[in-house]
């Protein structure tokens, strides 16, 4: 998939393309009206309008990758709704029959997030839980009657923490994709911050990335 992607905007990976397949996998209902959290460059958003979404909403914080995503759904025509904001602020009367979350996961140096630069799109304070579990917590209210959310981030910021917390905000929550991946550049630098912290073994060079579905059950007549 060809994409405009400018300096400091968010670079699809191995992540993304885990995500893409599992919606397409997912089998989303025809005209499903989604928010793509997180949108960066828009992959996902592309994504979820090719098998079948009806209105589509793409969020980010950062100015640049809202106008990266705003340029390359509209090259391709498709009806994006893209905004510049963080979308745990959306209203609480809007909600969505797919949420799609590709959040900044990689444990930092550094407790508090980065207000900008590059970094913004992978730093999430030193457990990599900084954006999780916020979303965790109000992603269940975001979510229509039967509504699904998936969620892709890396084994090394913790896989049933996840779980567990959509769980507890009433959830049926799953692990329903795994992909091992040599470590990027990002977490190469920082391998001897994580093995300090026991994040990862000594001599590890790879984590697991997962996707976990969220659904909301529809209300018991």
């Amino acid at each position: 998939m060809w994409l405009l992607r400018p300096p400091g905007v968010y670079r699809p990976q191995a992540d993304t393309w885990l995500l893409a397949q599992t919606l397409r996998d997912a089998g989303i209902p025809f005209g499903a009206r989604v928010l793509d959290m997180c949108t960066g460059t828009g992959a996902l958003a592309i994504a979820a309008a090719g098998v079948g979404a009806g209105h589509i909403t793409a969020v980010d914080i950062s100015r640049r990758a809202a106008l990266t995503t705003r340029f390359n759904t509209r090259v391709r025509r498709l009806p994006v709704r893209v905004e510049r904001r963080d979308a745990l602020t959306l209203p609480a009367h809007r909600q969505f029959d797919v949420i799609l979350a590709n959040p900044p996961y990689v444990p930092s140096p550094r407790q508090e997030l980065p207000r900008s630069g590059p970094a913004r799109a992978w730093d999430a304070a030193r457990d990599g839980r900084a954006l999780l579990d916020p979303l965790c917590a109000n992603a269940p209210g975001m979510l229509a009657d039967g509504g699904m959310l998936l969620i892709v981030h890396s084994d090394v910021c913790g896989v049933e923490t996840t779980v567990d917390l959509l769980r507890g905000g009433g959830l049926k929550a799953a692990v329903v994709a795994r992909r091992t991946v040599p470590f990027g550049p990002v977490m190469k630098r920082r391998i001897a911050l994580l093995e300090d912290r026991g994040v990862i073994r000594a001599g590890q060079r790879e984590e697991e990335l997962v996707v976990i579905r969220g659904d909301r059950r529809d209300p018991t007549p």
